[in-house]
């Protein structure tokens, strides 16, 4: 007895539209014909519809922006999370250049940050929120959260650069003692989706970076963004090797 396996209606719309990407009949940046256009198409409810496009935004094939339609998705170049690289204060490398822009604001630690990074309830931090983008498309997203007393005079109207930050946590007096990484996967906040213009269903690479000074005072935290289908981690542990000297 062979038993065929009809696939779902949503799942051969989505077959029919991924080959019609692949196949250039719908070119990258493409707005794709409106939702009730492609229902009565297919001959499906606009329901099942959007079921069928939530499988290629989920691929990265489909980008929907509200308000203006689904698009074919450009590809987005692949970056690269260098972690555990050169001294402590070295900020991570990504392997393609990207256009960052950044926006410094002053709070009172949240809750979350407070148990995270063990600091007192309403602890001044400043933060900056570094957006990369290739194009125009969002990239990636890095929270940066300082103690207030170390950021920049001038950063809430001059957001500080990566290097900057960098070279003034080389500075510290204490200096650096540890920089602990932590790298999970997990779907995106709605906040986050919408802000990368990604879809719900896409899994973010999410690294927290704390770094703490001889003291044991946390100097920096990171939280980094990274959509899973344009980023992925790289660690090199290099080993030293010691030859032994033979007497004779």
């Amino acid at each position: 007895m062979v038993i065929r396996l009809v696939p779902s209606r949503r799942h051969a719309i989505a077959d029919d539209l991924r080959h019609q990407i692949s196949s250039g009949h719908f070119q990258a940046g493409e707005r794709l014909p409106s939702e009730a256009q492609l229902a009565t198409r297919y001959t499906v409810s606009t329901a099942t519809l959007r079921s069928a496009l939530a499988l290629l935004q989920g691929e990265g094939l489909v980008e929907k922006i509200h308000g203006s339609g689904n698009f074919v998705h450009r590809p987005l170049r692949k970056i690269t999370y260098t972690g555990g690289v050169g001294a402590p204060a070295t900020w991570p490398s990504f392997s393609a250049p990207l256009r960052m822009t950044a926006r410094t604001t002053d709070i009172e630690a949240p809750s979350y940050l407070t148990a995270l990074l063990n600091l007192p309830p309403r602890t001044p931090l400043t933060e900056v929120l570094f957006t990369t983008h290739e194009g125009k498309a969002p990239h990636s997203l890095a929270h940066i959260y300082v103690p207030h007393d170390l950021a920049p005079a001038d950063a809430p109207t001059t957001p500080p650069l990566p290097e900057q930050m960098a070279v003034r946590l080389a500075d510290l007096r204490p200096p650096l003692a540890e920089v602990q990484e932590r790298i999970s996967a997990r779907l995106p906040t709605q906040e986050e989706a919408t802000t990368l213009r990604i879809s719900p269903s896409l899994a973010v690479l999410s690294v927290t970076r704390v770094s703490t000074d001889t003291s044991g005072r946390m100097v920096e935290a990171a939280l980094f963004v990274l959509p899973g289908d344009r980023a992925d981690a790289l660690f090199t542990t290099r080993f030293v090797t010691h030859e032994r000297s033979s007497k004779g």
